[in-house]
């Protein structure tokens, strides 16, 4: 889908949504992103829901949740391939590779080690490194190139 998605019908609050994303704070980033979803149309409708997805995903990973982390990766990114390249002028490929990373991460590690993996969330807490991980860092959401 080419890169349709015009500034002036974004609402003001997806800012804040990417904002808190960004920042990590991933359970209001669910609460902002959830509000624009509900009302919004197509084509956008499954763009912010994508988004809001994969933010779930890392608030399950950050509590631990294996399953419920892998599930919302995969499907919240699944739902933004159609927006790639980019889309409302940021980087979904970008976003999408480094959440394919870490999705491909937990699968390959698995349930038992979700916890060192939710560790990479916040590095200034890490107190395990593995060497899968080290070429990791959260994805941010970024303007397109």
């Amino acid at each position: 889908m080419a890169d349709t998605g015009s500034p002036d019908v974004i609402p003001d609050a997806f800012g804040e949504g990417i904002e808190q994303f960004n920042q990590g704070d991933f359970y209001r980033c669910h609460d902002t992103l959830e509000a624009i979803w509900m009302g919004a149309a197509p084509p956008d409708k499954p763009f912010y829901q994508g988004i809001l997805q994969i933010a779930v995903g890392f608030y399950h990973l950050s509590n631990h949740n294996w399953r419920g982390a892998a599930i919302l990766l995969g499907e919240g990114s699944r739902r933004l391939e159609p927006y790639e390249p980019s889309y409302h002028k940021l980087d979904i490929t970008t976003f999408l590779d480094e959440t394919a990373l870490w999705l491909e991460t937990l699968q390959q590690l698995g349930p038992d080690q979700v916890a060192e993996i939710a560790a990479r969330l916040t590095p200034a807490e890490a107190s395990v490194t593995l060497p899968a991980l080290a070429p990791l860092s959260v994805p941010k959401i970024n303007p397109a190139q």
